[in-house]
C-alpha cells in the first residue's frame, strides 16, 4: 500500500500556528491557503487540529473546514475539542472526511463505540499524545499536551481499536516541533502490534525524518507540518507575497534552526528514489 503522507495545519481561532512540544505557538498564515497549497502539491490528506478548540468558539474552525473542503478534493481529518455525536457531525456537515478525538476519548471510551456506530470506523482516528517516561514506557496526555493521565500510551491505543478506532495517529510530545525526528521505537511498536493503520506525528525536521518514520518506524502515513509550511513561506518570500498568505502582522517566516524545509514533490521523490511507495 502506498504511505499517505499528510500535511498537518495546527489551528488556532483564524490562523495556522507552529509549535515546540504543543507550546509557544508561532502564528503562519491562513490556514486556507497552506491547504490548498499542498493540494495542489499532490498531499493525499490534509489534517487540521484545533489546538485550543475548548477554550474558543468552534464556529471558526467549522468556516475554515467548509472553505477547504470547497478547494480541496482529498480527504480531510478534523480534530481538537470533539466532545460528542453531535460534535463529530456537525465537523462531518462542514465537509470533513474523518475526525480526530483525544480528550473526550480517552475520559470516555464508550464514545468511539458511539461514534463507529453511527459515522463508520473508517470515519474515527483517535489521536493519541504520548510523552516518554524515565522507565521507557509512554504516557498518554490530553487537552493538546497539557494534562496528564497516568495511562500508558500504548495500552490505550489498543483499547482504542478494540473499541472499533479505523485509525491510530500517534503524536510524540518530546519530538513534536523540535525537527528531531520521530520517535521510531514507539511507531514501530504500534505499528507493528495493530491491525489498523498508524499515523506518525511530531518531529519532522526534515525529508530523510519522513522516510525513517516509514521504513524504520513502519507508519502508514505521516504527518509532516514544519518543513511543510516554512518551505511554503520561503517560496512566498521569493515572491512577495508573504503577508497575503500569512493575514497576519505576528507571524514569522523563519523556521525552527532544526528544520530543513521541503516541499511536498520533494518528500515524495525522497522516498521514491530510495524504494518508497507513495502517490505521485
Amino acid at each position: 500500500m502506498p504511505v499517505r503522507i499528510i500535511p498537518r495545519l495546527d489551528i488556532k481561532g483564524p490562523n495556522l500556528v507552529k509549535g515546540i512540544q504543543l507550546e509557544g505557538l508561532r502564528i503562519l498564515g491562513r490556514p486556507e491557503t497552506f491547504a490548498r497549497h499542498y493540494y495542489e502539491q499532490g498531499a493525499d490528506e490534509l489534517l487540521y487540529m484545533d489546538i485550543v478548540a475548548s477554550l474558543y468558539d468552534r464556529a471558526s474552525i467549522l468556516n475554515i473546514v467548509e472553505r477547504t473542503s470547497r478547494e480541496t478534493h482529498i480527504p480531510l481529518t478534523v480534530g481538537g475539542g470533539l466532545r460528542t455525536v453531535e460534535d463529530i457531525r456537525a465537523v462531518l456537515g462542514a465537509g470533513a472526511d474523518k475526525v480526530a478525538i483525544n480528550t473526550a476519548a480517552l475520559k470516555r471510551p464508550a464514545l468511539i463505540q458511539e461514534a463507529v456506530t453511527r459515522f463508520g470506523s473508517s470515519t474515527i482516528v483517535i489521536s493519541i499524545e504520548a510523552k516518554l517516561r524515565p522507565d521507557g514506557t509512554y504516557e498518554a496526555y490530553v487537552e493538546s499536551g497539557r494534562e496528564r493521565t497516568h495511562l500508558d500510551a500504548c495500552e490505550w491505543a489498543r483499547r482504542a481499536v478494540e473499541l472499533g478506532a479505523g485509525e491510530i495517529m500517534v503524536t510524540s510530545i518530546d519530538r513534536e516541533g523540535t525537527g528531531r525526528g520521530f520517535d521510531l521505537g514507539l511507531l514501530r511498536t504500534l505499528a507493528d502490534e495493530l491491525p489498523v493503520p498508524v499515523i506518525a506525528s511530531g518531529g519532522a525536521g526534515g525529508v530523510d525524518d519522513v522516510r525513517r518514520a516509514i521504513e524504520d518506524g513502519h507508519a502508514d502515513a505521516v504527518c509532516v507540518a514544519g518543513v511543510l509550511h516554512y518551505d511554503l513561506l520561503t517560496r512566498l518570500e521569493r515572491e512577495s507575497r508573504v503577508e497575503a498568505a500569512r493575514g497576519n502582522p505576528l507571524g514569522s517566516k523563519r523556521p525552527f534552526q532544526r528544520l530543513a524545509p521541503a516541499s511536498m514533490p520533494e518528500i515524495k521523490r525522497h522516498l521514491l528514489d530510495h524504494g518508497g511507495s507513495c502517490r505521485v
